[in-house]
């Protein structure tokens, strides 16, 4: 898949646009970034699928490692304690549709720890993971959610979801050029109901349907 940029100090009107020019209501359809500029996470529609999957970071300092993305504790951080590139990978037990992340940054806080430039990779295990997007951040300040898909979707107006059983967020460079990073918060989504099932007249709904959904 190509890989596209998404520009923090860019114009509003593309995927690459502004995140800090784009009100976090109502919710566009179009993916465009969104900036959610407060500390707890935002209400979306897109459901968070992190649960489902085995996390694991590349490094860590001691109290600060990848339980820290999911506890919902603004406070806390995985703090990484090694060489670059540091990363964060999220395993699923099966292939699952991907939409967007949502990251939780805070220069004013973080400074030279905070992420200025993120890559997204997808694949079915960590050594055929390919780049499916870069995103470009300037002295970010709260929760960015943006699609992990740089692909447009049938009528153009919004992305597909990626299918993956592994995605990572490498984190290719720091403000300030700084060596360790920290991510105050990290969610994994999926398709909104409507659309992941789109075209399948006897949808399966439930995570106990969702389960059973493929004979074997």
């Amino acid at each position: 898949m190509a890989t596209n940029n998404i520009n923090t100090t860019a114009g509003p009107s593309t995927a690459a646009a502004t995140v800090h020019n784009v009100h976090p209501l109502p919710i566009p359809r179009d993916g465009v970034p969104l900036m959610h500029p407060a500390r707890t996470p935002p209400v979306l529609p897109w459901p968070d699928i992190g649960h489902l999957a085995k996390w694991s970071v590349s490094s860590y300092k001691f109290g600060f490692g990848a339980e820290c993305l999911r506890d919902g504790d603004p406070d806390t951080f995985w703090h990484s304690d090694g060489p670059q590139p540091h990363f964060i990978t999220v395993e699923f037990p099966r292939k699952v549709a991907i939409q967007k992340i949502s990251i939780f940054l805070s220069w004013p806080q973080d400074d030279s720890y905070t992420p200025s430039t993120l890559a997204i990779r997808a694949g079915t295990g960590p050594s055929d993971l390919q780049d499916v997007r870069v995103a470009t951040l300037e002295k970010p300040d709260g929760w960015i959610t943006f699609d992990v898909s740089s692909e447009p979707d049938e009528d153009g107006t919004s992305f597909k979801p990626v299918h993956a059983y592994v995605l990572q967020v490498i984190v290719v460079q720091n403000h300030m050029s700084g060596k360790d990073t920290h991510i105050r918060g990290l969610r994994v989504l999926g398709p909104q109901e409507e659309d992941a099932t789109d075209g399948d007249p006897f949808p399966w709904k439930s995570s106990e349907f969702k389960m059973y959904e493929r004979l074997r």
